[in-house]
């Protein structure tokens, strides 16, 4: 019960950060993709915000000895860049810079019940769930 509270704490307070900081606002990512144009450097402010929170926190948290809701900390094990990392990368970033939308801003903007973001976020589920079955295939 505990670490469900906190996930939904966390992802809310996510979720407010979001649409405080207007990210849930596609123009606000295209205008910061927009550097030969009218550039809006709001994206550029929320990631410098997040690094002096992140950082410092990052230094305590490599201190403890185990998680607050886990046995074991759980790190990434690959560490190789591979054609399927840049590949993904790749279309990542193509796919945020037409829509000006990542997966978490999207599943935020949902409250706005826009057919847009309903749009973008059934495609990008479509998309999820077809890389899956990709990968399913590739690893048999």
């Amino acid at each position: 019960m505990k670490k469900a509270l906190t996930a939904y704490l966390c992802g809310t307070l996510f979720g407010l950060g979001l649409n405080v900081s207007e990210m849930i606002n596609p123009t606000r990512v295209i205008g910061f993709l927009d550097v030969a144009g009218v550039w809006d450097p709001t994206l550029l402010l929320v990631m410098v915000s997040a690094l002096v929170i992140a950082l410092p926190l990052f230094s305590l948290i490599k201190q403890c000895t185990q998680p607050f809701f886990s046995d074991h900390f759980m790190l990434p094990t690959k560490t190789r860049i591979d054609l399927r990392l840049i590949t993904g990368a790749i279309l990542f970033g193509i796919g945020w810079g037409m829509a000006g939308l990542c997966p978490g801003p999207a599943i935020t903007a949902l409250v706005s019940l826009s057919v847009e973001i309903i749009g973008f976020v059934t495609a990008m589920l479509l998309g999820m769930w077809l890389s899956m079955q990709w990968q399913k295939r590739i690893d048999r």
